[in-house]
């Protein structure tokens, strides 16, 4: 970045004025965030916004169409996937640790339109996180309670939808948007301790499946040839995203910045070991023909190994767990993403007021928080819809990083680069532009029956990443043109809007 960047004046816009330089190399860009989260803290954020709900109940489905070697290797090579991108985050965030990640490495990379488009993509995609969890929540409710469903309101995809239901999950998401406005500290606090319990229950998950299961239980290895293993493989992109809220929050962690790019690799290797657990473990309890009759299968798969529905009941909270933590950490993310791109004037300056306390993105978080607290109404079915219509967004933005990352080594060589990945030669680049070639090849799948491996969505996934991305091709055209990218892109754009409005 520059050695003056922009900093937010009175009217929202930024303006030029000196920055200062921390013990710990971060610098004060004047935005009023506070430095809290430390490494256990800033880790388990990115850790627990990759474990969400899906463990529970797709994980059935993944052994039956990949069998389980197939599904355990589906999620290797998605690891491995999401590893070079993680690997590229990781030097860009060392090198830029600004709250709103992408943001920042794409306007350097390759200019504001481009960055636009990215950030709004990852957002969607995280807003997309979020709308799931929000629908997760009441139906592991309901596992628990199971007369809990009262008040029909309607059918949607053959799910009847009750009003106490969806107010579960409506009011679920306002509790954690209120911990999300009350500031990141908080939130780190309910995000570590919710982690830990998620660790200890999937190692109880893989004690379980070991001392009680049967090895002839994972039979089939293989099921479904190659189509199999790209429909579990297809998800990958949906489960593993959010180790890039690490960077989303760079501007509120307390350590050097080589140390959170680090943090941002270990937070995938963590993820990538815990998938296979409970993938291992749920394949060793019952035979993969009597998993897909379950709803909750990893839940159900364990009460029935154990013998007793208390493990059922152990899991659940685990998969609460995971909800909440996901759901903490995406609205986190999103919120900053939309704060960065309002600050540099690409949407609307409502959503970069900071909370006067708290100094949180309040506007972002009640806007997204309100918008998942409609999610509910929408029943199960929005669950296979939001994870479908954000993958696509979330590995189209992965890709455009990709290649900024490749861009800014071409281009700005003598970029302080904190942590510096494969060295100074073409090592770095190679590594880029194979995460971006991966990042290309997991999008080309989306497009149904563009390949003999294409998978087709539903036609409301197809609907909703269709209105979400017009809407930011839109944002991106109302942009002035011709601006260069580089560290002063994000400066020249706010001077630019602001002489177009003075125009006005």
């Amino acid at each position: 970045m520059s050695t003056h960047p922009p900093t937010p004046d009175s009217s929202g816009a930024r303006s030029t004025s000196s920055a200062s330089v921390d013990e710990l190399g971060h610098v004060d860009r004047g935005h009023g965030f506070v430095r809290v989260l430390g490494n256990v803290d800033a880790l388990f954020i990115g850790f627990g916004a990759m474990i969400g709900f899906g463990w529970i109940t797709l994980t059935g489905g993944w052994l039956e169409s990949a069998g389980t070697l197939g599904a355990l290797l589906a999620f290797v090579v998605g690891g491995i996937i999401m590893g070079f991108v993680g690997v590229v985050y990781s030097e860009l965030v060392a090198a830029m640790p600004h709250a709103g990640g992408e943001h920042n490495y794409l306007i350097r990379g390759m200019g504001p339109r481009l960055s636009l488009l990215g950030s709004w993509a990852i957002t969607g995609g995280y807003i997309s996180v979020v709308m799931f969890e929000a629908v997760a929540f009441p139906r592991t409710i309901e596992y628990l309670f199971p007369n809990f469903q009262q008040i029909h309101l309607w059918t949607i995809a053959d799910f009847d939808v009750h009003l106490t239901w969806a107010l579960a999950g409506t009011i679920g998401s306002l509790i954690v948007m209120w911990i999300n406005i009350r500031g990141v500290k908080v939130a780190g606090l309910v995000q570590t301790f919710v982690v830990s319990f998620l660790v200890i229950m999937a190692f109880l998950l893989l004690a379980g499946g070991v001392v009680g299961g049967e090895l002839s239980n994972t039979q089939p290895l293989f099921n479904g040839g190659a189509i199999g293993f790209v429909a579990v493989l297809g998800a990958v992109p949906f489960l593993f995203v959010g180790f890039d809220v690490i960077p989303q929050s760079a501007e509120e962690i307390k350590v050097p910045p080589k140390q959170i790019g680090k943090l941002v690799v270990m937070s995938v290797v963590m993820a990538v070991l815990f998938y296979l657990i409970i993938i291992f473990s749920t394949s060793l309890a019952l035979p993969a023909s009597q998993l897909a009759s379950f709803d909750l299968v990893t839940a159900d798969a364990l009460a029935d190994l154990m013998g007793h529905p208390i493990w059922g009941d152990i899991v659940i909270a685990g998969g609460l767990a995971g909800i909440i933590t996901s759901w903490i950490a995406f609205l986190m993310g999103a919120s900053r993403l939309m704060w960065a791109m309002a600050n540099s004037g690409m949407i609307p300056a409502w959503f970069g007021k900071l909370h006067p306390k708290y100094r949180t993105p309040v506007n972002a978080l009640l806007f997204i928080g309100i918008l998942s607290a409609f999610a509910p109404f929408a029943g199960t079915a929005m669950l296979g819809w939001v994870v479908d219509s954000g993958s696509p967004m979330i590995v189209f933005a992965y890709g455009l990083v990709a290649v900024a990352f490749v861009i800014l080594r071409k281009k700005e060589p003598g970029m302080d680069r904190p942590l510096r990945v494969g060295g100074k030669g073409g090592a770095g680049i190679a590594i880029g532009i194979i995460a971006a070639v991966l990042c290309a090849i997991l999008f080309i799948m989306y497009i149904p029956e563009l390949t003999p491996i294409s998978v087709t969505l539903a036609w409301q996934s197809y609907l909703m990443f269709g209105l979400w991305m017009l809407a930011g091709v839109l944002l991106m055209f109302r942009l002035p043109g011709g601006i260069k990218p580089g560290p002063d892109a994000e400066h020249e754009l706010l001077t630019q809007i602001n002489e177009r409005k003075r125009r006005k």
